[in-house]
């Protein structure tokens, strides 16, 4: 038994220092060495090949001169400030899409539910960036969106939507939607109808008791799609460089610049060693919002 539990916690953590632990270690180190015309690009500052006088020789100029950079260059602390405004305001506006429909999930007879489901998970189906790239012949000034809105008469000439933040807040939305979708329609699947008719029958009405009822019973799964779109939206560099265009400045962009364009592999690590301390914090949050949901469940 003792063996069992040890295998079904070791696995995990054994996959977590594998693939997390030992790849961040690895970016950090390239985070403190010097830029250098090689292959690499960089001159490492800890040397292990070196043995202990070298760690210890490099432990005497060891220094933090790729991060101050980081934070002197107004490019980068732009580039964070910008990609959390971004995130945030793109997990808003994806909470407001995506509550009304999984709303409309958990109240749909259960017949339609594994079918509405489907349809919720249909585009993972296909391959993200091909589902990006569509996005443009949709938003572009001869795009779709333009097209029926010219034909309608809504409009006198073409908008101007590709190449904006505004594309880039639509395709996050998009693709993400599922992610806050079935987190909050778990939560309101699970909700107890007969607290809502007790409600009803105290007085109050439809949307008092959705307010009073509803509403907080789904916080957690809300809670939860919020993470799942605020995390992995706050360094999407796909959907910014497609439909955002050069306007656009998200640190994704800038970190994949850093690497291939620039070449400067020590910056780009630093970049990307700040910002995984960054989403430490709604990871740890996240966790901590689990935890005391298995603890409220028991």
């Amino acid at each position: 038994m003792n063996l069992r539990r040890a295998v079904l916690i070791g696995v995990p953590y054994l996959w977590l220092l594998v693939f997390f632990l030992v790849p961040f270690v690895i970016v950090f180190k390239i985070s403190l060495s010097e830029y250098a015309i090689s292959i690499p690009p960089y001159a490492p500052v800890f040397d292990l090949s070196k043995g202990w006088a070298g760690f210890r020789a490099a432990l005497a100029e060891f220094d933090f001169d790729n991060f101050t950079f980081l934070a002197s260059d107004p490019l980068y602390y732009t580039a964070y400030l910008s990609s959390l405004k971004i995130a945030f305001l793109s997990t808003v506006l994806t909470l407001l899409v995506g509550y009304p429909i999984a709303y409309g999930m958990a109240q749909a007879p259960d017949e339609w539910r594994p079918t509405l489901m489907m349809l919720v998970i249909l585009p993972f189906w296909t391959s993200f960036l091909i589902r990006i790239y569509s996005w443009i012949g949709i938003l572009s000034n001869e795009g779709f969106l333009n097209q029926i809105l010219l034909w309608l008469g809504l409009i006198d000439q073409p908008l101007t939507i590709l190449n904006t933040q505004i594309a880039v807040y639509i395709g996050i939305v998009y693709a993400y939607l599922p992610f806050m979708i079935l987190p909050i329609y778990a939560a309101l699947e699970k909700l107890d109808i007969s607290l809502i008719e007790a409600a009803e029958d105290l007085g109050c009405s439809r949307a008092q008791a959705f307010w009073l009822v509803t509403l907080p019973l789904s916080r957690p799964g809300v809670i939860a799609g919020c993470f799942l779109v605020f995390i992995p939206a706050l360094g999407e560099f796909v959907i910014p460089s497609l439909l955002g265009g050069s306007s656009t400045l998200m640190i994704g962009k800038v970190l994949f610049e850093e690497f291939f364009s620039n070449r400067d592999w020590p910056v780009a690590s630093a970049v990307a060693v700040v910002l995984l301390l960054i989403l430490i914090v709604p990871i740890v949050l996240f966790q901590r919002n689990e935890l005391k949901q298995r603890e409220a469940g028991q």
